[in-house]
């Protein structure tokens, strides 16, 4: 996907290598800002085992990052991977290919900025992805939402099928296993 630009100043594109800390760095102030009216501080702290970065999302050019005349406001993306969620230091990832005919594309790691909320950024990030999952020939997409997220991901059309809770960080944090029709 090319450079878009919506919303003004903000621009959607694929994410590069050469930004992992600055991508890095974003994440962390997104869960450390965004989750704390959801969770407790020993939750938040057992959700940066479970989420991050996965560079491979890079790698296979499924990540995008909004940015405001050079400054990230956002990032997240999708996946032809079996993996769920979780970043590269998350226990148990799968990188098996989906079938796009009988598997669901997994929309993965999406990090707002804080200092970016309610902009439409998230949206503009699901759209990026749920556009490519569907050139691909992918039908339905899953995702693994915080309950940071769940709310935008209800607003645009996913319904939750499970929730859960993920204790890989030593303490459990909810979690909601979500789909839509693409």
């Amino acid at each position: 996907m090319g450079d878009i630009a919506r919303d003004g100043a903000l621009r959607t594109r694929v994410a590069r290598l050469d930004e992992l800390e600055a991508l890095r760095e974003l994440m962390e102030l997104s869960i450390s800002a965004l989750l704390k009216p959801f969770l407790s501080e020993a939750e938040i702290a057992s959700s940066r085992t479970i989420m991050g970065l996965d560079t491979q999302l890079i790698r296979d050019g499924t990540y995008f990052v909004v940015e405001e005349n050079g400054s990230l406001a956002g990032c997240g993306g999708w996946s032809r991977r079996a993996t769920m969620y979780g970043g590269d230091v998350s226990p148990g990832r799968d990188p098996a290919l989906l079938d796009p005919k009988t598997d669901p594309a997994r929309v993965r790691a999406m990090y707002t900025h804080p200092s970016f909320t309610r902009r439409g950024v998230g949206r503009m990030i699901l759209a990026a992805c749920e556009a490519a999952a569907r050139a691909e020939g992918f039908t339905r997409a899953e995702l693994v939402a915080t309950m940071a997220g769940l709310p935008l991901y209800l607003a645009c059309g996913y319904r939750t099928t499970e929730s859960f809770s993920d204790d890989r960080g030593g303490v459990p944090v909810p979690l909601a296993r979500m789909s839509k029709a693409l």
